[in-house]
């Protein structure tokens, strides 16, 4: 297993073009997948790439939540607040799912290793 991983071999090809090309592209899925619940629901669909870029519609929809929660607070910085935390939890989330995949590799890795010895 390789310390560096790159992104998913199908999605490099949007990111060589631009940025936010592959979130844009998650977006579109998304939407495509829960088409349905735009009858009932308001839905936006939420991208983020490995590096951190967001799609543009999760942007505008946390650039709007900050509007709103400024005129009630009169904070000018709360959309920077909330993109902040927003961006936290989803490394925190990535963090996470990276962690218990290493410890399965390393646990596989270890059964591997000791049925061979034995």
């Amino acid at each position: 297993m390789s310390q560096y991983q790159t992104p998913m071999p199908t999605h490099t090809y949007l990111t060589r073009r631009s940025q936010r090309v592959a979130a844009d592209k998650a977006a579109s899925n998304k939407e495509a997948k829960y088409r349905q619940l735009a009858n009932s629901q308001i839905f936006v669909p939420v991208a983020t790439e490995t590096a951190g870029t967001w799609n543009h519609q999760a942007m505008e929809l946390v650039q709007d939540l900050g509007r709103r929660s400024t005129a009630v607070t009169e904070d000018t910085r709360e959309a920077s607040y909330l993109f902040q935390r927003l961006s936290v939890a989803l490394q925190r989330r990535k963090g996470g799912l990276f962690y218990h995949r290493l410890n399965a590799a390393v646990v596989l890795f270890a059964l591997q290793y000791f049925t061979l010895r034995n």
